[in-house]
């Protein structure tokens, strides 16, 4: 068992403490006085030099969990390995593609896969990944090169920083096939029908996701600005795009259009 310094928040406040880590569980002293087995972890995000761990309970207890990034990462390592989650051991490639363009230097990792409430976590000894649920875009069960062979893999593709990424998992092919079925049932809410837009709906979907901005769209498209807003009304209320940036339209008061004709005035 080791003894590592943290901060944990209590009430809104960050207590300054240690907490003993062992291979199966962590032992929070008081004012927590706890010891959490890392079966009994449903849940794991990351925020910054910020870990979030959710135990299962009636009801469920979260504790956040603030230190230096050698000590979080011997946490999460010994979570992801032991928490209660679907689980395998596979290589995985992530970030590969970010972007349409090929990561620089990236290699597969031999470590564990795993899918817990909120995230899928890739997990070696020198690299830990999580790619939230809700950002993800597809899997799909393809082939990839590997070592001048074409080899099935699970293509998982996501948002990050508005980038879109793709990542990739790679064992055998029984095992492949379970873990792509378990995460498109664990993605499920992020599925369409595909007939939800009309083909000006889908043209608006389509540049937005080029990055074009509204006065552009409106152009290209010959729509109207009331057109074009019931359109990305549409596209926020089927959850497939949310809101950046809201554009103000403004028309003068009394107050400035005296203000305005004042200044035009010539001077005497």
């Amino acid at each position: 068992m080791a003894e590592v310094p943290v901060k944990i928040e209590k009430g809104g406040a960050w207590v300054t403490t240690k907490i003993d880590i062992s291979e199966d569980r962590m032992a929070l002293p008081e004012p927590f006085g706890v010891e959490v087995p890392y079966k009994n972890i449903i849940d794991l995000e990351e925020r910054k030099s910020i870990i979030i761990v959710t135990i299962k309970g009636s009801p469920d207890v979260t504790y956040r969990i603030a230190s230096v990034e050698k000590v979080l990462t011997a946490l999460k390592i010994r979570i992801i390995k032991a928490c209660n989650a679907y689980r395998i051991m596979a290589y995985f490639m992530s970030p590969a593609i970010r972007g349409g363009v090929l990561v620089t230097n990236a290699n597969w990792e031999k470590g564990f896969i795993a899918v817990m409430r909120t995230g899928i976590w890739f997990a070696s000894q020198a690299k830990q990944v999580c790619v939230p649920l809700k950002e993800v875009a597809s899997i799909e069960l393809t082939k990839r090169e590997v070592q001048k062979k074409q080899t099935d893999v699970v293509k998982i593709e996501h948002l990050e920083d508005k980038d879109v990424v793709t990542s990739f998992v790679l064992c055998p092919i029984s095992t492949l096939q379970v873990l792509y079925n378990y995460l498109r049932d664990a993605t499920k809410q992020n599925e369409m029908k595909g007939d939800e837009l009309d083909p000006v709906s889908a043209q608006v979907a389509m540049l937005v996701y080029s990055g074009m901005d509204t006065h552009s769209i409106e152009g290209m498209l010959n729509l109207s600005h009331k057109d074009l807003d019931a359109i990305l009304d549409k596209l926020l209320g089927l959850g497939l795009a949310e809101v950046m940036l809201v554009r103000r339209e403004l028309q003068l008061t009394p107050k400035g259009v005296r203000y305005i004709s004042e200044a035009i005035k010539p001077s005497t």
